[in-house]
């Protein structure tokens, strides 16, 4: 009697070890180190874009017009438009004297959508490394005071963000989608946010 109950026993415990290695084995790995620089390249490229870089411009407050539908040589904003230190406004009017809540239907008339203005200028990307900005948007000094949890609902909602994807006849969008967008963040956030070394 006693050797079955050991017998009985033993399969138990043979059932459950083979139970809990066939879990762990199809268990999903969490995203390296690797992955998450993988998918910040890929945020890269959007962040890096002539529809996000034109208005995260330098110091010297002048939006861009760069990118292909502009030619091969990037341009300052015509009519020698030059933001004060709100970034909100240029000779004393609002940009959104000109620039309403929605883009202007036929090609490269004034683009709209709400609340436009240049970024702050502690959130300039013009002329930045893949590294410079990854650093950037980690920095809540430098990010709009967000955490990284809201860095990815601010690219994924918000409406001037979107408009990245939307600017009107005659402009090449960003790459990828907001959502894409948000997706790769958040796979480089569950990664440790890692930064390049370099570029």
């Amino acid at each position: 009697m006693a050797n079955r109950v050991l017998m009985l026993f033993g399969l138990i415990a043979c059932a459950t070890a083979a139970m809990l290695m066939a879990s762990t084995s199809g268990a999903q790995a969490p995203p390296s180190k690797a992955d998450g620089l993988e998918a910040w390249e890929k945020a890269f490229e959007v962040f890096s874009h002539p529809r996000c870089v034109n208005c995260h411009v330098p110091e010297d407050n002048r939006p861009r017009w760069s990118g292909p539908s502009y030619g091969a040589k990037a341009q300052y904003h015509g009519m020698n438009i030059i933001a004060d230190d709100t970034r909100k406004k240029a000779a004393g009017l609002p940009c959104t004297s000109c620039h309403g809540v929605s883009n202007l239907p036929f090609a490269k008339g004034a683009p709209g959508a709400p609340h436009w203005a240049l970024a702050p200028v502690e959130m300039v990307w013009w002329a930045k490394s893949s590294r410079d900005i990854c650093e950037q948007i980690k920095d809540p000094a430098r990010n709009g005071d967000k955490s990284l949890d809201e860095v990815v609902e601010h690219v994924r909602s918000d409406d001037l963000v979107q408009w990245g994807w939307n600017p009107g006849p005659g402009r090449e969008p960003a790459p990828y989608s907001s959502a894409e967008l948000a997706d790769f963040l958040r796979n480089w956030v569950n990664s440790g946010a890692p930064c390049p070394v370099a570029g």
